[in-house]
């Protein structure tokens, strides 16, 4: 994590807005601050605000990435169902194709995440998708 002195301007959402609050109860995002907000600390591109599943947290324990186990030294209570976290944009995609990827909110989602993540399949798991007319 990074200091609140490197955190970067505002950012903007997939869907063109003000990057909206992803969650702050668990606290997430790289800057812990609720935004999915990224700068050069941010090796892991926490760009997508993912509503996680059993089945996202089953496959990313099973790659490496155990998120539902808490880790108080790190201020982390672990992630359950239904929780919405900050995502590492690669590992999202990595989640798609494997067929688990968990919906996302839109709104929250960095722009940036565009750059690792096939739009198409990020917009067909938005929660917050626009209708089409």
């Amino acid at each position: 994590m990074a200091d609140s002195a490197s955190r970067p301007e505002p950012a903007l959402n997939v869907l063109g807005g003000l990057l909206a609050s992803c969650c702050t109860d668990p606290m997430t995002g790289f800057y812990r601050d609720g935004h999915c907000h990224t700068g050069p600390q941010d090796v892991g591109r926490h760009l997508v605000c993912a509503r996680v599943t059993a089945e996202f947290l089953a496959f990313s324990r099973a790659v490496g990435n155990d998120l539902s186990t808490p880790r108080p030294e790190y201020d982390f209570p672990g992630l359950k169902p239904g929780d919405q976290w900050c995502l590492c944009a690669r590992r999202w995609q990595e989640a798609c194709d494997a067929g688990v990827a968990p919906p996302v909110v839109l709104a929250a989602t960095n722009q940036r995440a565009l750059e690792w993540v096939d739009r198409a399949q990020l917009f067909a798991h938005g929660i917050d998708r626009p209708a089409t007319g």
